[in-house]
């Protein structure tokens, strides 16, 4: 019986946006990946202490954005622990879960250059196969020792980010089109990410 290939892709989400769902297509199209569960990390361990809008609306905002996609799932394995949201013990528990699946993990191009400091890296390319989405041209210069544990394709190049959006919707400007039209609506419909808002993030988890 061969493996399922399931590729990770691990975020805040604060919110989803459309290039977290064009990487996800892109490793899985190129990579050949029969889903990607989307993770949102509970505790970012590299946000720690900074304002972060609560899970259950991040989530909300993810299964809005996922919902007809039948290959793209959402996993909550981050939010049944306490601490940290790390991404080796994601791995190991979701292989422990799924023996019968082969587990990619999707960053970004971006990503590959702060590889070495991630926690237990030298563990965690040992176990899990890196998916690097982004531009090749620019990422394959990286010299760090973890950059040739990753395989990278190449994606049209965005500069669309959360924190781009976030400051749109802090400045009153448009944001639609940059998100799922559901979660466009969900974010207008709760007044996310206005500092004035009911969810505003600075009130934070």
């Amino acid at each position: 019986m061969s493996c399922r290939k399931i590729g990770l892709l691990g975020g805040t989400f604060d919110p989803v946006h459309l290039t977290h769902l064009h990487m996800a297509e892109v490793a899985r199209d190129e990579c050949q990946l029969d889903e990607v569960w989307f993770v949102p990390a509970k505790v970012p361990p590299h946000k720690q202490g900074c304002p972060i809008t609560p899970g259950e609306t991040r989530i909300e905002m993810l299964k809005l954005a996922l919902k007809g996609i039948p290959y793209f799932k959402l996993s909550l394995v981050e939010f049944e622990r306490e601490g940290p949201s790390y991404t080796i013990d994601t791995v190991k528990h979701l292989q422990r879960r799924y023996p019968e699946c082969r587990f990619y993990f999707i960053i970004g191009g971006d990503m590959i250059a702060e590889l070495p400091a991630w926690h237990k890296i030298e563990e965690l390319v040992q176990l899990v196969r890196f998916i690097g989405v982004g531009r090749p041209d620019v990422t394959r210069k990286i010299s760090h020792p973890w950059a040739r544990y990753v395989h990278q394709v190449e994606m049209i190049p965005s500069h669309l980010s959360s924190s781009l959006i976030r400051k749109r919707r802090q400045e009153g400007k448009s944001i639609r089109f940059l998100v799922p039209e559901p979660v466009y609506e969900y974010i207008e419909r709760h007044g996310l990410y206005h500092t004035s808002g009911k969810y505003s993030r600075n009130k934070g988890e």
